[in-house]
């Protein structure tokens, strides 16, 4: 865990990523970057391809950073940027679960870590891509962490436990 600059946080959609970058945040000091923020404008409007891979390199060039988000057109050159990969492996009953919790708190309003214009919304596609996310995404991943540079490492967390762990390993090395 020493020396994470430019950490990246991936997993479906429920499994807690934003929230982890936000605590990772607070605790790092690092510019927090909440990808689903950065690409949908209000009304669910997306931006274009090249926009939005524009936005990629920029973001990418900055020194330090924590970014939360999969986009998975963009996923192979933000893994190529960053030193850390934190792959929140979480099952997908507790993310379906997640995400109607999440519907229902922020429903007809954004959430903070989403752009405003953006009501929360839940649709079948998107509850589709939660249940086939393991064997979809999930087995890509999964290889593809094993294949990082030396410079590189993976933390794969599967339960909230884990992920508790973490946040109080790494407050305990920013107070030291």
């Amino acid at each position: 865990m020493i020396g994470m600059k430019r950490i990246l946080v991936i997993g479906s959609g429920g499994a807690g990523k934003s929230r982890l970058a936000l605590q990772l945040a607070q605790l790092t000091g690092l510019p927090l970057l909440h990808l689903d923020a950065l690409y949908w404008r209000p009304g669910w409007v997306e931006p274009t391809k090249d926009e939005w891979n524009t936005t990629i390199d920029r973001l990418l060039a900055g020194d330090s950073w924590i970014m939360d988000g999969n986009f998975g057109g963009t996923l192979e050159r933000r893994i190529e940027a960053c030193d850390t990969v934190i792959f929140l492996d979480v099952s997908r009953w507790v993310c379906l679960w997640r995400v109607i919790a999440r519907r229902i708190r922020h429903h007809g309003r954004a959430r903070p870590d989403m752009t405003p214009g953006c009501p929360e919304k839940l649709d079948w596609p998107f509850l589709g891509w939660i249940l086939s996310y393991p064997e979809q995404r999930g087995r890509w991943v999964a290889s593809r962490l094993k294949k990082l540079r030396p410079d590189q490492q993976a933390l794969v967390f599967k339960t909230t436990r884990d992920i508790e762990h973490f946040l109080q390993s790494v407050s305990a090395t920013q107070r030291a």
